[in-house]
């Protein structure tokens, strides 16, 4: 089995509405998202032989999802008042809402979901909050997670 991983980082801020803890308030994280894809065989012929595929075409993928959510406040719909989301979008504040509660473990099998609709077959996906924390996320048992 063969192991490809590509990385990218973004700057973007969230809070957990409903936690008792300081990440109630807004706050915001150098997060970086690694992915790692895995194939049994490699390309045997044409200008990807001997790979599995070329490592632009996954780092491009990778940075195309993580850059979505650079520069902004992510907010997990429904956990602001209408009002709130009205003054921050007056103010320019590029919000994207998301579905789930914004956590490095839901954002790492929301990454995996993304890579894996492109085609990948996604081993794993770690996604680091600060620079010694990460969630991992992975399908059943994998292997060099």
């Amino acid at each position: 089995m063969y192991f490809l991983t590509a990385e990218h980082s973004m700057d973007a801020a969230h809070f957990l509405s409903g936690y008792n803890g300081k990440c109630s308030n807004i706050h915001g994280h150098r997060w970086k998202v690694i992915v790692s894809v895995k194939e049994e065989e490699l390309k045997i012929e044409g200008p990807e032989r001997g790979m599995v595929f070329d490592f632009k075409d996954l780092k491009d993928i990778v940075k195309e999802e993580v850059d979505f959510f650079d520069h902004s406040l992510i907010v997990e719909e429904g956990t602001l008042k209408e009002n709130t989301v009205r003054a921050l979008l007056d103010e320019n504040f590029r919000i994207e809402f998301v579905k789930f509660r914004p956590t490095a473990e839901s954002f790492a099998k929301y990454f995996f979901d993304r890579i894996e609709s492109k085609g990948y077959r996604v081993n794993s996906v770690k996604v680091y909050e600060t620079p010694n924390n990460c969630a991992v996320y992975t399908k059943g048992e994998s292997v060099g997670i």
